[in-house]
């Protein structure tokens, strides 16, 4: 009711027509000429020419690995990523042979370097069992008391508000970091379980219910024994989301996300400051939010298309969303391209993998076929309309909403279950950052403002 409040009264001070105004005021006198970015060194969005990434730094932690340069040029390879050098493919194949949960153990090589022992695995789940309540009357204050439609800037304000309960806050030297850090990850899928069941009770008028976390379960396991009001779950869904989880925790430090992590880190700021700034950049939908929107764009095209096994209707319908003249008009295919990756993206690779049993099993094979037939048509609309022939293959947010759709996650969980496995990455990259990384980030920006003598304020027009 609060927020409701709020909203009226900033609809009596900011008025439709004053908005209007001052922002066509903005239009007037702010605008670069696109020329500047072609005639200059300037590296708009930090990359090159050819779309890679200004290199900022070395580190230890992971790495995205897309094409090879060929005398100057990117030649497409299939897509690997590794997490401190290890191959993740065979990491989640290992997993899988083992039939056992690996998040965990995904944690621990991000973190600390190496891969675990089977004593020291047991130990480091032990303590995450034990650092997964909140403080006392955290839930009651600062979830329950101000609920939010967004889990995701819940979590962002959760995070921030946890600085309050710590005795220690600023320090930052690596053990203090470190034991911040672990508290954090241990604590995120109770965080996001429980301010998804507020939004519920507040905002869609459902029942509340407040699960208290498992010590001996996995993460993967507390995340669907918490959201879901009966508590239960299958093997098989636990397992699949472990292999989410593993698959989004690390993606290299130039990732949007984990790069804000960094940049705030650089600045000495404290631990609850830098996670906080890196949930606000996964929110976004050229980020973590592009699952979501993967899932709103493929009930729009089923809308719309009548049959969805024909190619030439479905390729029509694409080169509309390309056009602006269909989906949400941003001219974008979710789930389509990434900034390294060039034949495949591994993440994408395997969720396909068992999107396609998923679907058999749940009985929405049409559905997952036409998200693949997206996946083949795509590349060959842009080329049509844009003259795109780049190679452009699917990432992973788009086989990602249609596994948590299938496991009948609610779509507000999409972005914050990525949270709650990346924050594992952005721990691992703010203490290298504190460790090794010592120096303040600040790029340049070139000034394309003309100098002008200041005009007292009587003789302006």
């Amino acid at each position: 009711m609060s927020e409701n409040i709020r909203e009226n009264r900033d609809d009596e001070v900011f008025t439709q027509d004053y908005i209007k105004n001052i922002c066509d005021r903005f239009s007037k006198y702010n605008y670069i000429d696109p020329r500047h970015y072609t005639n200059t060194n300037v590296k708009l969005g930090l990359r090159n020419i050819d779309g890679t990434g200004i290199c900022a730094g070395f580190t230890l932690i992971g790495n995205v690995h897309g094409y090879v340069l060929d005398e100057g040029d990117k030649a497409p390879v299939p897509g690997k990523l590794t997490y401190r050098g290890y191959d993740v493919t065979k990491f989640v194949e290992a997993c899988e042979q083992e039939d056992r949960y690996g998040f965990e153990e995904a944690a621990y090589l991000l973190l600390f370097g190496e891969l675990p022992t089977r004593d020291q695995l047991d130990e480091f789940c032990t303590l995450l069992g034990k650092c997964r309540e909140l403080p006392e009357f955290f839930t009651e204050n600062m979830i329950i008391k101000t609920p939010s439609r967004d889990i995701m800037n819940k979590l962002a304000r959760n995070v921030l508000s946890l600085y309050s309960y710590d005795d220690n806050p600023d320090d930052t030297s690596l053990e203090n970091v470190m034991r911040q850090c672990l508290y954090l990850i241990a604590r995120f899928p109770i965080m996001v379980a429980y301010a998804y069941q507020v939004k519920k009770y507040f905002f869609d008028r459902e029942s509340l219910y407040i699960h208290f976390p498992e010590d001996n379960m996995s993460t993967a396991e507390n995340i669907l024994r918490t959201i879901r009001a009966d508590n239960k779950f299958t093997k098989t869904e636990a397992r699949l989301l472990d292999m989410s989880l593993i698959l989004h925790a690390e993606h290299g430090g130039g990732n949007n996300s984990s790069f804000a992590a960094r940049v705030l880190a650089s600045s000495g700021t404290d631990v609850y400051s830098c996670i906080a700034a890196a949930v606000g950049s996964l929110k976004g939908h050229r980020h973590g939010g592009a699952n979501l929107k993967v899932i709103k764009m493929l009930k729009d095209i089923m809308e719309n298309v009548k049959d969805w096994k024909d190619e030439d209707e479905v390729a029509s319908y694409l080169t509309k969303i390309i056009n602006k003249e269909a989906g949400d008009r941003t001219g974008l295919i979710y789930g389509m391209g990434h900034a390294i990756y060039t034949e495949s993206d591994p993440r994408a690779v395997l969720l396909k993998k068992h999107a396609r049993e998923l679907a058999v099993e749940k009985g929405i094979l049409d559905a997952f076929e036409l998200l693949d037939l997206i996946e083949r048509l795509a590349p060959q609309a842009f080329f049509k309309v844009k003259g795109y022939d780049k190679p452009m293959c699917a990432n992973v947010d788009l086989y990602s909403g249609f596994v948590y759709n299938s496991l009948d996650i609610p779509s507000e969980l999409y972005t914050p279950l990525f949270a709650i496995s990346r924050v594992v990455g952005w721990s691992a990259h703010i203490i290298e950052e504190h460790t090794l990384g010592n120096r303040l980030m600040r790029p340049a920006y070139k000034s394309v403002a003309k100098n002008r003598d200041y005009v007292p304020i009587g003789e302006r027009g």
